[in-house]
């Protein structure tokens, strides 16, 4: 129902709007005791997060001194993605963020995703979470041929949605990186996936708490 405004805000996915890190926790160490190897700490999967699904077994194997086996890697990246499509169950949706979605909507503003997710699982989880309906377009990981921080993802949203003002919401670097390739405002949620300092992530607004999100996007496109 929001195609056509031409304001919107976009959405990352993960460590954004929900907390998904338990269930990929779960799913990389299904993977690791199929392989026969020792599994990850919360930690140490959570640190993988946020450059798509190859970069993160691409993780997996380097941390068991396994990054130049190819053929593995290509197998632990299918196993992985069949295992996330099904995923969900162990996700929460971050304190806020139904109540700021149905705020943005009746604005109204257009609502899109563009995470490096991979589309189905993305939708997958949405629809679980009962968010799927707030999103007319998603763009996964694997929707383009490029992931973020390349910028094209983005601007594959931002022509999906058919705005023309749009707000960008993420929670780290490589976040951060695509707003900026892509000469989009950024809003950066601090209680996601972020590796470093909120200090040193180029943002035009900072938050942790999604009440606040309504009034910073009408700030940011006033």
């Amino acid at each position: 129902m929001n195609r056509g405004l031409t304001r919107a805000v976009i959405f990352d996915l993960d460590g954004t709007l929900i907390d998904s890190a338990p269930d990929i926790h779960a799913a990389a160490n299904t993977l690791m005791a199929r392989h026969g190897f020792a599994p990850f700490t919360p930690s140490e999967t959570r640190s993988f997060i946020g450059s798509g699904v190859p970069h993160f077994i691409t993780c997996c194997l380097r941390a068991r001194d396994r990054a130049g086996d190819a053929a593995l890697r290509a197998q632990l990246i299918a196993e992985f993605i069949e295992l996330y499509e099904t995923a969900v169950t162990l996700t929460q949706v971050y304190p806020g963020v139904p109540d700021a979605l149905t705020a943005l909507t009746a604005t109204p503003y257009a609502l899109g995703l563009c995470t490096n997710k991979p589309v189905m699982p993305a939708r997958a989880v949405l629809a679980h979470l009962g968010l799927d309906a707030h999103f007319p377009v998603v763009i996964g990981g694997d929707s383009l041929t490029v992931r973020k921080p390349d910028p094209a993802p983005l601007h594959a949203a931002v022509a999906g949605l058919g705005a023309r003002d749009v707000v960008y919401v993420g929670d780290s670097e490589v976040d951060a990186e695509t707003a900026a390739r892509a000469g989009l405002p950024f809003a950066l949620y601090t209680q996601g996936y972020r590796k470093g300092p909120v200090a040193d992530i180029t943002h035009d607004r900072a938050f942790d708490d999604f009440a606040e999100l309504p009034g910073i996007v009408a700030d940011l496109l006033s």
